[in-house]
């Protein structure tokens, strides 16, 4: 058991650090596999010591922070940097609006650099590991800094395990949903107004792999998303796409390919004729990778032995 205290006694910061129904304090539990009680300032944490440890320390960082409201992100996040530990190296700074935006783990903080260090990067992991998040805010410093003069957002339409049938509307309607988390992230990172400012002028482009085929992207910032739906042919494709003073980033999830039983993912086939190409880098994201809901990983970690357990079976 691993008790603290705080003094001299201050319930608001107390109120805030706990939240509302002390719901903070069961996030903590969730995530390390902890109890916790309290007794107005005084806390009792059980478990394994290890997690006691680390549950401890986190409320006394929280404590720290307490003079505002403390979210549930806010826990979540720091839960996922407690479990980490410092990152090997400095974080990349973004300039983006979202002031608090860097790695949240040392293999986000290594994709950044990838980023920066390349004219190709791969990203290739499960979902919630900030992947697209991740190359989309690379993308907007790119631009802020004028370092390229346009980003470009692509994806693969090929639908998830599902038969959507006819879509009414214009191209850009029967399209959207397919591009609907990269304007998730673009609006999140530079808000609605500037967002479709540049998606006006065309500094911003939104389109399916297919319309990348003919054209020399240069200038640009690309990003390929949903890269385990593209056959070899289509990576080839893309890739052949980047000119001058461009970058270019391809995100991708192994586990989640929705492909024919039959075709390859270009983005296996890419991962394994240019590993050794010099100039460009990849990053395999991990189940500890996941910044969401802590319950992602442990979904992602379920999978992932079921997966284990079919194949040595």
């Amino acid at each position: 058991m691993n008790r603290i205290s705080f003094s001299p006694v201050d319930n608001h910061r107390l109120a805030n650090l706990c939240g509302a129904l002390e719901e903070n304090l069961r996030q903590i539990e969730t995530a390390l596999d902890v109890g916790i009680a309290r007794r107005g300032e005084h806390f009792s944490i059980t478990g394994a010591q290890d997690a006691t440890q680390r549950a401890a320390l986190l409320l006394e960082q929280c404590y720290a922070r307490a003079d505002q409201p403390i979210g549930i992100e806010t826990i979540q996040l720091a839960l996922i940097e407690a479990t980490h530990g410092a990152s090997p190296q400095a974080p990349v700074g973004l300039l983006t609006r979202r002031q608090d935006l860097r790695g949240r783990t040392p293999r986000q903080n290594d994709y950044l650099a990838q980023i920066q260090a390349h004219d190709i990067s791969f990203g290739i992991g499960p979902a919630g590991t900030g992947k697209t998040f991740l190359a989309v805010a690379s993308a907007v410093d790119a631009l802020e800094r004028e370092t390229v003069r346009r980003i470009i957002l692509t994806r693969p339409a090929v639908e998830a395990g599902e038969r959507l049938g006819f879509l009414p509307g214009d191209l850009a309607q029967k399209i959207d949903p397919y591009l609907r988390p990269l304007y998730d992230a673009l609006y999140d990172l530079m808000g609605s107004d500037k967002m479709h400012r540049l998606l006006e002028r065309g500094v911003i482009e939104l389109a399916p792999l297919a319309y990348m085929r003919g054209r020399t992207l240069n200038h640009a910032f690309i990003i390929l998303d949903e890269a385990q739906n593209t056959t070899p042919e289509q990576m080839k494709m893309f890739l052949t796409r980047i000119g001058f003073g461009s970058r270019a980033v391809i995100t991708g999830d192994m586990t989640q390919v929705d492909l024919a039983r039959h075709q390859k993912s270009g983005l296996l086939d890419a991962s394994e004729v240019l590993k050794d190409v010099r100039g460009i880098g990849f990053t395999w994201f991990q189940a500890e990778d996941v910044v969401r809901h802590p319950l992602v990983a442990r979904i992602v970690n379920a999978y992932e032995q079921r997966d284990q357990q079919k194949t040595s079976a």
